[in-house]
């Protein structure tokens, strides 16, 4: 099992810019694909980034696409989410994932596709 804690949310005007990180303990954070998710009041949680284990591929949401990038440092157990040109419809809280079996193949934007969750930083865009 491994531990996830975000940081870095918080309110931004429309077109500011954030960056999330996601810090992991207690497991091999470079092997595992990783994961950033968000939820709006009312809404499902949807798939925003990932990232694989080496940094090979990542992929995106449509509607993050060209704004957010997703990164990730092996050496420090970290995954990060910058995101610019943020908009109103970007509120939510952002959750990040690990999959920890990253052998199976999983589709990376299926939250079934991860095993541990962090508790989420609320992102807030004010118009």
């Amino acid at each position: 099992q491994v531990q996830l804690v975000e940081s870095g949310g918080g309110l931004v005007q429309v077109g500011g810019s954030l960056r999330l990180s996601c810090a992991a303990s207690g497991g091999t954070f470079s092997r595992y694909n990783m994961g950033w998710f968000r939820q709006a009041p009312g809404k499902e949680r949807e798939f925003v980034a990932a990232i694989t284990w080496g940094s090979f591929r990542t992929n995106y949401a449509d509607s993050v696409k060209g704004r957010f990038t997703i990164s990730r440092d092996n050496a420090k157990n970290t995954v990060y989410l910058e995101m610019n040109s943020l908009k109103p419809e970007d509120t939510a809280v952002y959750y990040c994932a690990a999959d920890m079996r990253s052998y199976r193949g999983s589709n990376l934007a299926r939250a079934n596709a991860y095993d541990d969750w962090g508790q989420g930083t609320q992102v807030t865009v004010s118009s």
